[in-house]
């Protein structure tokens, strides 16, 4: 019995050593620093709500993604939930932390200082992470998420003020710093944020709509070589279309416009109550 339980509590511990060594994290720690009263997690719902919820409906739609082609669903899930939290130090500068009718302040500003505020969220996040001891395979989301694409706003407004010569633009300052996803995991999660903000931006109105939106957009990051390090089959790419199809429709369903009816309030309709019977009295 001693040596059982001597045994069950080492290889426990030399189970947290290892994989600390070796980089790796474990079911353990993913669901340790999942949990919602995470401090990190507060942090960012405190700070950045928009982006909180967006990273859920980002987690949402990976995570049933990785479970159709057989990635670590997870370890995906939990990598959605930290991969903008480089966004809570800076929120207004993201258009889901604005409030309706707020000026952005990307309209009124230069575009190498606008990039800079949209790229930094990368850094950011990942200083963050650290703080925090978030696992450096956690980390990698952050880091990769963007892979090494462009701030097409940003460098598109660039572009019109140099008369749209793109030898008068750096364009490495609108590049973020990457590098590419190396893994499926990384990748589901670029696919899933591009997705959940194209959907949430246009709005597809039927179901043929939305799985065009998720083809073009899986297929301008294949375009844009940020496949390249990574192992998709065109199957396993047809899943994650279909699942992101699935998700995206329950989520972005049509809602009936209720037609507006004149109601009595109940002060209306007690104050009548009481005349009428004052007036039989």
């Amino acid at each position: 019995f001693v040596n059982g339980v001597a045994s069950a509590s080492g290889a426990l511990l030399l189970r947290y050593f290892l994989a600390v060594m070796l980089k790796v994290v474990t079911p353990f720690q993913l669901l340790e620093i999942s949990r919602p009263d995470h401090p990190l997690l507060q942090m960012i719902l405190r700070n950045a709500p928009g982006t909180y919820q967006h990273s859920l409906q980002v987690a949402n739609l990976a995570e049933r993604a990785a479970e159709a082609i057989g990635a670590d669903a997870l370890l995906t899930r939990v990598g959605a939930l930290f991969h903008d939290v480089g966004k809570a130090v800076n929120p207004n500068a993201f258009i889901e932390n604005q409030l309706p009718g707020q000026e952005n302040p990307h309209d009124t500003t230069d575009p190498y200082t606008s990039a800079e505020w949209v790229l930094q969220h990368v850094t950011d996040g990942l200083q963050i992470a650290r703080k925090y001891r978030i696992p450096p395979r956690i980390q990698d989301f952050i880091r990769e998420h963007h892979g090494t694409l462009l701030t097409r706003y940003q460098y598109s407004k660039a572009l019109q003020a140099a008369g749209n010569d793109p030898a008068k633009v750096d364009i490495e300052k609108f590049r973020y710093p990457g590098p590419p996803p190396q893994s499926r995991e990384t990748t589901l999660i670029m696919f899933a944020d591009g997705c959940e903000a194209r959907a949430r931006a246009e709005l597809p109105t039927t179901e043929e709509h939305l799985r065009n939106l998720v083809k073009e957009q899986i297929q301008f990051y294949r375009n844009e070589g940020q496949l390249d390090n990574t192992d998709f089959t065109f199957r396993e790419l047809s899943l994650v279309v279909e699942s992101f199809v699935s998700t995206l429709k329950s989520t972005h369903h049509l809602r009936i416009k209720y037609p507006k009816i004149h109601n009595q309030t109940h002060a209306e309709i007690t104050e009548k109550t009481l005349s009428k019977q004052e007036a039989k009295s």
